[in-house]
């Protein structure tokens, strides 16, 4: 298609008089383009990701259930992977991080999603948190909270939902006035990912009321020490529960100005940027829940009998696993496209949209269907597969829900028929 295409642009008409000489150009000009649409992975992703392999294979997964039974915070094991350089990924290597691109880090976050999403999730709020304050914030900001993030294991947060402002971002009641060289920060936020472990918190507020959506809000970097910060208990959740979810609340917070990240009126948009950042990478978390649920279905389907045979011989279970690899493969290439496009400099909104949606969709059915091959096995808490259940619909709500996703994708499509 893309030699036809060339063709079509180098003449008139497509012609049988084309010469021998003229065809194996344009055969070189496509092979040469082709090559850049590799899908084999460098040798140094390929490190990236056995790494991140090996690193869930002895640290995650032997915990993983423990963890969910008790709904501890993790901290031995966010421990182990900031010593190994797997928290904190992204952070600009001028400020002593590794430097990863959203590529190496999607490759990262599959591999330890396989384990637990759970603890996953812990891991990738860090880089939620932190998206905005490499994306606004000014050198300064960045040497000061980024660079503590790699100085030890601490953790950030990303404070921008509301008890009645989760999709409806402008429908945020947290506001912040103006006094002198300093802000003061009242107000409530909710299903706050690391907001009881969190050393600094990324926080969106209102600093004017009458302005559109879009310019009413600021971004700020609050400390979690500052005096008027308190919080809310433990949530306990349907899944992921070794994720410290709760409210964080802030009573006449005094903001210095100098904690301001970006320009009066342009949260939203800094909030918003992250999350082309972020998107991706919580689609690869879903991936990777959903190669999990394939892995132990497959496993599980080839060693239990019926009616005389493997069930996996049995027509109705082989296509569920079918069904399952179509997810894993086709989600896993969005996230890939997705990532790609942000490392190339190129906004990727559509895209992260697109694998955030698709893939938390397939992580979904893929942990359902896994459970169905399970049986009644499936539905006990002997076996991995329920908890792969109850972690998957998370994907379809955090970082946007999948029908805020849909909005996005939908505008998108519209926009350029206008």
């Amino acid at each position: 298609m893309f030699t036809r295409a060339i063709l079509r642009t180098s003449t008139p008409r497509l012609s049988s008089t084309i010469n021998r000489f003229q065809f194996k150009s344009l055969q070189k000009t496509s092979k040469s383009f082709v090559r850049n649409i590799s899908f084999e992975l460098s040798e140094d992703q390929k490190a990236i990701q056995e790494l991140a392999r090996s690193f869930t294979k002895d640290y995650i997964i032997p915990v993983a259930a423990q963890y969910d039974r008790t709904g501890e915070y993790p901290h031995p094991v966010l421990e182990k992977a900031w010593e190994l350089g797997l928290l904190n990924g992204q952070i600009p290597t001028e400020y002593g991080g590794t430097g990863l691109k959203d590529f190496e880090s999607a490759l990262v976050t599959e591999e330890l999603a396989f384990g637990c999403t759970g603890i996953q999730t812990a891991i990738e709020a860090n880089s939620l948190a932190q998206a905005p304050v490499i994306l606004a914030g000014n050198h300064e900001q960045k040497k000061k909270y980024l660079g503590r993030m790699v100085e030890s294991p601490l953790k950030s947060a990303y404070c921008v939902t509301e008890p009645s402002a989760g999709s409806d971002v402008a429908g945020i009641k947290t506001t912040a006035v103006r006094q002198g060289d300093a802000w003061v920060l009242n107000g409530q936020k909710m299903w706050i990912t690391n907001g009881g472990v969190a050393n600094w918190y990324f926080v969106l507020a209102k600093t004017d009321v009458n302005a559109s959506a879009g310019k009413s809000m600021t971004a700020f970097i609050v400390e979690r020490d500052w005096p008027g910060v308190s919080l809310g208990k433990k949530e306990i959740n349907l899944g992921q529960r070794c994720s410290d979810t709760r409210g964080v609340f802030f009573d006449n917070v005094v903001v210095p100005d100098a904690n301001r990240l970006g320009q009066v009126g342009q949260g939203f948009k800094i909030a918003m940027g992250a999350f082309d950042i972020t998107r991706p990478t919580v689609a690869a978390g879903a991936v990777g829940l959903a190669h999990r649920a394939l892995h132990e279905a497959s496993a599980y389907a080839v060693t239990r009998k019926t009616m005389g045979k493997q069930i996996s011989e049995h027509q109705a279970v082989a296509f569920m696993l079918a069904d399952m690899a179509i997810g894993v493969e086709t989600a896993r290439m969005m996230v890939w496209k997705a990532c790609f496009e942000i490392d190339q400099g190129r906004k990727n909104t559509y895209y992260a949209s697109i694998a955030k949606a698709y893939a938390s969709d397939v992580a979904n059915k893929a942990a359902t269907d896994a459970v169905q091959v399970f049986g009644g096995a499936g539905f006990n808490t002997d076996y991995p597969v329920e908890k792969l259940l109850r972690d998957a619909k998370i994907f379809q709500i955090y970082e946007g829900t999948s029908q805020i996703q849909r909005m996005i994708i939908s505008r998108d499509i519209i926009s350029r028929q206008s």
